[in-house]
């Protein structure tokens, strides 16, 4: 599963810097994750960082990208064997 950033973000800037696969940027007006990269930190953390430093709750699974944890490592290792993370 990627996760989603929702309309309420107040673009704190602290979800960024703790993303380990550099999912998390800036969009045109609010942060955003891109599915492709975010593996919810699956290969460096238990949990994903980015919802633990949250301060308004606006990070949630994204329902249109189920994926499980067995997928989510895999996409993790392809990742590394890139050099995109």
């Amino acid at each position: 599963m990627a996760l989603k950033i929702l309309k309420s973000c107040i673009n704190c800037d602290m979800c960024e810097p703790e993303c380990p696969n550099k999912a998390i940027s800036l969009g045109d007006k609010i942060y955003e994750i891109d599915p492709d990269l975010c593996t919810e930190c699956v290969g460096f953390y238990d949990k994903p960082t980015c919802i633990s430093v949250c301060p308004i709750d606006c990070i949630i699974t994204d329902p249109e990208r189920i994926e499980d944890k067995e997928s989510l490592y895999q996409k993790f290792e392809q990742l590394v064997q890139d050099d995109k993370i």
